[in-house]
């Protein structure tokens, strides 16, 4: 009985870390094209899971819904919500890397006029600070992320080792 639950456990937590990862790549690729944005929040939708990483990318799915929106008069509406929603996840998990990667990611593509991007340099230093501290996968994922970041300088990218 207790191999049984062992096993239920290990594949559970294997297909939880298949759905991260695939909206990690996901949500790597959406701000590349609509298509992009929209294949990630068609991806983040279906995904049901009350876990925080999952949240947050569910809250980054609705703020970029403005982006591919043919409906101009929603668009504050789904950069608001999904603010709070994002903001209220970080505050129930400040110390969570990935979570401020997502802030900071927003905030960096999110046009300036719209006026959230008061966290940049707070992410960039949180997460340059913790990220000796994250596994591997999670590590290249912040390399991969940092490469292309507008707010990270070529000293802080070449300190991601």
């Amino acid at each position: 009985m207790k191999s049984l639950l062992s096993i239920i456990t290990i594949l559970f937590l294997f297909f939880q870390s298949g759905d991260l990862d695939a909206l990690r790549n996901a949500y790597s690729k959406a701000n590349a094209s609509n298509e992009g944005a929209k294949n990630f929040i068609v991806l983040a939708d279906k995904n049901s899971s009350a876990e925080a990483l999952v949240k947050g990318y569910k809250a980054a799915a609705e703020i970029l819904e403005a982006k591919v929106t043919t409906e101009k008069n929603k668009r504050k509406s789904f950069v608001k919500s999904g603010a709070t929603q994002l903001e209220r996840v970080i505050k129930s998990n400040p110390n969570n890397v990935e979570l401020r990667l997502i802030r900071m990611s927003v905030q960096e593509n999110i046009p300036k006029i719209v006026g959230y991007s008061k966290n940049l340099k707070e992410d960039k230093t949180f997460i340059l600070n913790n990220y000796s501290k994250q596994n591997a996968s999670l590590k290249t994922y912040i390399r991969k992320f940092a490469m292309q970041s507008k707010t990270m300088t070529a000293t802080e990218k070449n300190s991601l080792k």
